[in-house]
Parts: structure tokens; C-alpha cells; sequence
């Protein structure tokens, strides 16, 4: 498995380098006071990501004690909350993260003004069980996409699971608020492929073999300076240090 900070990477570059529109409101005091709302009826966990200005506003009811988050209100200076990913199964996270990613690309295939009627669910484990707390329900739901199709603002809810059940991975899902309607995973998956050209993930899996660039080269008759210059590309697309990891991250996102 990639290292986290691979994958984290990769969904970082996505969200705050996307272009946003100076000038247009993200709403954001109206969203702050409806999420503070729901977290004291819930008493859940809700983290509003702000990616325009690269903040998160934290809002913990009761169970904020499993994070080991005050009864209170905070904001931190990322967008993404670091301090509660490091409390969650690391082989979940993972998959979390890849699932928001895989996310983000399905929501680019339909109109923007729809991108607010799907969420995610998944079911991530703790690293350690606290309080008898072993499992987690964990949705995202983009509340505020601008004119140019930039999300602005994320929401992410951490609710404790009443499903013990042992089971392989997050059991991630995207599916329609509105109706119920779960998205087949090959209308989401496939789309992590526009991450990379179709040569990038040509040359890409032909490293997974363990070819060479010389050989690579052959088999697809372009030269070697021309594989070197992809697999370059996908390390920085991919947002990884080495093709290895590149390798690892590529298989997780199912783009190889």
C-alpha cells in the first residue's frame, strides 16, 4: 500500500489548486451556523473545509471525545483535518481519501448545480478502539460549487457506527441524496483514469511489469526520451516521489 501522504497529496492538489472565482461568495457564514445547528442535534463530529482560503472549521459534539477534541468549536489552518485522520485506520484512510478523489471526478461528469445531491459513505475503523467505539460512519457532501465549477466548500461528517460487523475494506459508496439511488462504482471508478493520458497509464503498467524505458520505448515505438518525459508526468501528477509509489497509488486508485 502507498503511504498516505502519496494519496493526500494528490487530493490536496485537486481541491486547492482549483480555480476560483475572485470576487464570488462561498456563503460560508450561513453554512458555519447550519452546521453548528446539526452538530448540537446530532452530537457528532462536522469539519466545513473552506478550500478557497485553505482553512477547516471543526465543530465536535459529544463524540469529539473519540478524536480527543474539546466539547467546543475550532478552526485549523489546513483545509483538511489532519488531526482526526491520524486517529483512523490508516489501510482506511487510504481507500477514504481514493474514494473522494474518485468523488470529485464523477461530480465533474454532471451539471454543477447537481453536485450538492450526492454525497459519500464509508465505514472506517479506528486505529485503536476507544470507548468501545470501533467503527465509524464517515459522508462528504460539497455544499458550495462557484460559477466556474470550483468546489469552495466541503462537508465531512464523523458519526459512530452502529454496524460492528466485521468486514474487508471501507465499503465505500457514492450515492444520490435525494432519491437513495447508490452509483455503480464503474460510473465512478473508470473516471480516476482522467487523472492520466491513456500513454501515461500505457507506460505506467508497462513499469508495473518491470520493464525498462529502453524497452517500454520498443514495445511502444515512441523513443526513450519520450517515456522518460511520461513517467516523469505521472510522478507529478500523482503527486508521489517515485514511480514505485507511483505504481502503488495508481493500483489503489484502480487507474492500472
Amino acid at each position: 500500500m502507498p503511504q498516505t501522504s502519496s494519496i493526500e497529496n494528490q487530493l490536496m492538489t485537486t481541491f486547492l489548486e482549483q480555480k476560483f472565482e475572485i470576487g464570488e461568495s462561498n456563503d460560508i457564514e450561513m453554512y458555519k451556523q447550519f452546521v453548528n445547528n446539526y452538530v448540537k442535534i446530532e452530537q457528532c463530529v462536522a469539519v466545513l473545509s473552506d478550500y478557497q482560503s485553505d482553512k477547516s472549521y471543526i465543530y465536535a459534539g459529544n463524540f469529539g471525545s473519540v478524536f480527543g477534541l474539546p466539547n467546543e468549536n475550532a478552526v485549523i489552518d489546513s483545509a483538511f483535518e489532519e488531526c482526526i485522520f491520524t486517529k483512523i485506520n490508516s489501510e482506511d484512510l487510504i481507500e477514504r481519501h481514493v474514494l473522494e478523489l474518485n468523488f470529485y471526478q464523477f461530480l465533474k461528469g454532471i451539471p454543477k448545480e447537481e453536485y450538492s445531491n450526492y454525497s459519500t459513505f464509508s465505514r472506517l475503523r479506528m486505529k485503536e478502539s476507544v470507548e468501545k467505539c470501533a467503527y465509524i460512519n464517515h459522508r462528504t457532501i460539497y455544499l458550495k460549487t462557484f460559477s466556474n465549477g470550483s468546489i469552495s466548500l466541503a462537508l465531512c461528517l464523523y458519526i459512530p457506527s452502529t454496524d460492528l460487523q466485521p468486514r474487508k475494506g471501507i465499503d465505500g459508496k457514492i450515492f444520490n441524496i435525494q432519491t437513495g439511488e447508490v452509483i455503480e462504482s464503474e460510473k465512478y471508478k473508470n473516471k480516476a483514469e482522467a487523472i492520466l493520458s491513456k500513454r501515461e497509464i500505457e507506460v505506467l503498467t508497462n513499469v508495473a511489469k518491470g520493464y525498462k524505458s529502453e524497452q517500454i520505448a520498443s514495445e511502444m515505438h515512441i523513443s526513450v526520451y519520450t517515456v522518460r518525459r511520461h513517467r516523469q508526468n505521472i510522478i507529478e501528477k500523482l503527486k508521489v516521489t517515485n514511480t514505485a509509489e507511483a505504481i502503488q497509488t495508481a493500483m489503489v486508485m484502480g487507474i492500472i
